[in-house]
Order: C-alpha cells, then structure tokens, then sequence
C-alpha cells in the first residue's frame, strides 16, 4: 500500500531567462528571492508520560511514515543538530527540536508558514539569511489548511511578492526555496504535475502538486513561479519510505492568504457550513438519477436542524451549483462552502427527482472548524495509549450526540492516521464495539483493545452516517 502523507522576496519581478540548452536558468530568481525566505526552528519541552525518542521520528510516525528499527537511515540521534532535531538519545528529559522553513510576507515582520511546523512549540526561532536569529510569536493557526502565521520584529526585511495560483499551468517550471533537514536556502526545482488535488482528509485545500524535490524542514517554505512570485506554500509529501519519491504537494498562495488574513485580524478561521454528509456520484449513480454524466456532491445524510436542513437540502439532492461555481465532484463542495462566509444568503442548484432545482439559504458556520457538528477540532492526543499506537485519537460521545444518532454507547473517533487510516476509519465515525463487546468509553476501548495480541485482528463496528458497517485492522500494521 502507499504509505501515508507526511509533513514533511522581492518587490520586482525577476524574469527567468534560458541557457543555451534551453532550459530555465534560476539563478537570478535564487539570488533575489532567497533573503525572503527564513529558517524556522522550534523547542518543546518534555510533557509528561511521553517518550524519549528522536523529534525526527516522531515527525514521520505521527504522520503514518513507517520508521525502521534505530531511527532514520544517516540521521544522528542527540540534540538534533541541523538534522530536524532529538529529544537526547541517552535516556534524559531533553527539550524537543524541529525544523521548518517559511517566508516573510510584510516587511512589518509577518512570516507565513504551516501549521504542523510551529504546533506545540514552546519557543519558535526564525534565522534569515544574514545570520539574524530571531524569537517568533504566533499570530494564529489554522490545521485544517496547515497554515500558521507568526511574527518577528526586525527592520530590512525583503517580503516576497505574491503571485496567482489560479494562473498556473500543468508543466510549467516551479522553484521551491527551503531548509530541508536544516540545509538552509536550498534551491529545488521542477514542474507542476497537477492542479486541484484532493488528499484524504484534506477536502479544504486544492493542492498544487508538483516534482519539486521537498524533505522535512522545507515544510512552510515557499513555492515560486519563474517570475519570482510566491504561488504556494510547500506542505506534503506521499511517500512509501518517508523520502521523497516525485509526489510534492503546495497549498495555493491565495488560500493561505485568505487563512492568514482572518488570523491576524481575528486570530482563528471561521468557515461555512452546511451540515451534510455527501459521497461521489459515479456513473452507475449518474445514470440512475437520469445525470447526463457524473459530476456533482451527493447528499448521504442531512443534520437535522443544520443549515442545509433548514435550507431545502434532502437526502439523494445533487449538487450541481453552488454560489454561482459549479461543483464537478464531490471534493469541490467542501472547498467552496468553507470559504463562504457565515450568514451570507447563497443561490444552489441541486439535481432532484430527475431535474434542476434552485434553492436559496444562509451558509452557517462550521462548529469548531470542523465539517461534522459532532467532531470537536483535534489532531493529536497527548497519552501514549493503545489507540494512539494504531493511530486513533478518541473521544467520548455526550449524552445529546448518542441520542442524535439514536445510539445507546459508542466513541467518536476525532482523528485516524496510520493503521486505522489505511484501514479505512476516519474522523466523524463513531465505533461501536470491538471484536463484538460494545464500547461506551475511551478507557473501556484502550483496555479492551489492550488485550488483544499483537497478531490478532482487530474488528471494529462502525458508524458512518445512517449506516454502520465492520472494518479490521492489526495492532501492529502501522
């Protein structure tokens, strides 16, 4: 199977000539735009009951990158160094270390970057390029996009200039500026491969995906086009081995701008919502509900009570519009009413019984940043449990959510990376039992889950939507 995702300025634009073999030369776009990118290092200290292993580790497995036995192949265990940082090889409650890239955005100090870079930090470190080291604060942070932005206060910064994604062109030539495992300023090239990708669980970002060479610590760093303008912020990789294989991934510079505009106004994002669950519509799908070819979101469930609810939205509507842009697939929805604002009244077409029909209603706003009212935002938890080592990350259901989905017991699963992902649980399912003994508490789940061997399959009974449905795993798959 592949393995998982993993996270790995001027005011002038710079045209880029070609050599004599025809191919783009960037060394004036390196030469001016590098003094605009930063290194970012962060420090965390201990928590209690985690482990003492290397941060560098820990950055792979959190994202479900298998680590061989003894840590990273040519990767020193210790303090770190400029390798992506440790928490101390010997044993010794040692701060944590790790390290990112990112790029100044203003010249008042503004530093753009992702989220997963400065999460958890303590202390955050920016180190520009004339030797300058200095401390961060975060302004805000956005995960459901990976976005964060902090600030420095220094004078004769050189901000980047900022481009248009939307104008981007499958192989055109991209230039990503970073500090993979702390090897600041290094230059990478490549094309984009692709435009508008959808990761799992990852509905609000259409993802630039690109060739361009990308490692942990340039995470945060910027994306160039060969004018010298920012078009993205480098953020993914897919990988089988936790090394680059081809596959890179950039979140679109005006989606980051817009995240980063509500975070220095308002500190945190608020996006729309509509309080439905919808699937893909596939050609069986289109040819039964009379669709002249597959496209559109498909509404699995409406939430009572919820904005599409109180808008018209029913169980079997496609659709097709929404706020005047066209939905082609199911990955389109999500994007386009996040970014709508809360309360504003929005026109939506939908495909009923055979023909169009138009419906008029408020966007509400997302509960708690996340597309299903009952998912609290969380992507990581703090205890080393029985469910966090097959890459769940759990929470009691309250009362008024079990009697919403008419269910007596029951956990919500808040996050599932690793085993759990590539088995096919994700966030907003609820599990019911597990290997046929129902399940009405994390602690009852972490015990029973506990006692089964290592070898020995795991299976879940699961709620998704109206429907509940078996999925097996093993303790020792991710």
């Amino acid at each position: 199977m592949l393995g998982r995702f993993i996270l790995v300025a001027a005011l002038v634009l710079v045209p880029v000539i070609s050599n004599a073999e025809g191919l783009p030369d960037f060394t004036d776009l390196v030469e001016k735009q590098s003094a605009s990118v930063v290194n970012i290092s962060t420090t965390q200290a201990p928590k209690v009951g985690e482990r003492n292993e290397d941060a560098m580790q820990d950055f792979f497995k959190h994202y479900g990158i298998p680590v061989p036995p003894g840590g990273m192949p040519g990767m020193p265990r210790g303090n770190g160094g400029g390798n992506g940082g440790g928490r101390g090889g010997n044993g010794g409650a040692e701060d944590q270390h790790s390290l990112g890239s990112g790029f100044i955005i203003s010249a008042d100090g503004y530093v753009l970057t992702n989220a997963h870079v400065v999460q958890d930090a303590d202390e955050i470190t920016v180190s520009l390029t004339d030797k300058r080291k200095l401390i961060a604060k975060v302004i805000g942070s956005d995960r459901k996009t990976d976005v964060a932005l902090i600030k420095i206060e220094a004078t004769g910064l050189q901000p980047v200039k900022m481009g248009d994604a939307e104008k981007l062109k499958v192989g055109e030539w991209v230039v990503a500026i970073g500090s993979p495992f702390g090897f600041e300023s290094t230059v990478t090239k490549g094309i984009v491969s692709a435009k508008g990708r959808s990761l799992p669980q990852e509905t609000l970002v259409p993802f630039i995906q690109t060739d361009v060479p990308i490692n942990p610590g340039n995470s945060g760093g910027p994306l160039f086009n060969l004018k010298g303008e920012v078009i993205g912020i480098n953020s993914q990789i897919y990988s089988r081995t936790g090394g680059f294989m081809g596959l890179s991934f950039a979140i679109p510079i005006d989606v980051a701008l817009d995240v980063s505009k509500q975070l220095r106004e308002t500190g945190h994002v608020t996006r729309g919502w509509l309080g439905v669950v919808i699937q893909d519509v596939t050609q069986d799908i289109a040819d039964s509900f009379g669709l002249s070819s597959p496209q559109g979101a498909l509404i699995a469930n409406v939430e009572k009570g919820g904005p599409g609810d109180k808008g018209g939205l029913l169980p079997s509507d496609i659709i097709t519009q929404f706020d005047g842009k066209s939905i082609r697939s199911r990955e389109d929805l999500p994007r386009v009413v996040g970014a709508t604002k809360p309360g504003h009244d929005v026109p939506v077409t939908v495909w009923r019984k055979g023909k169009s029909t138009q419906l008029h209603f408020a966007v509400g706003e997302m509960p708690s940043e996340v597309p299903n009212a009952i998912r609290p935002a969380s992507r990581r938890q703090g205890a080393d449990t029985p469910a966090t080592k097959i890459g769940l990350n759990l929470n009691n259901l309250k009362e008024d959510q079990k009697k919403e989905l008419d269910i007596k017991g029951g956990i919500l699963i808040e996050d599932a990376n690793g085993a759990a992902a590539k088995a096919g649980l994700q966030a907003g399912d609820v599990i019911l039992s597990i290997n046929n003994v129902d399940i009405s508490s994390v602690e009852q789940f972490n015990r029973t889950l506990g006692e089964v061997g290592g070898k020995k399959a795991i299976a879940l009974l699961v709620r998704r939507g109206d429907s509940s449905r078996f999925i097996t795993l093993k303790k020792d798959a991710g």
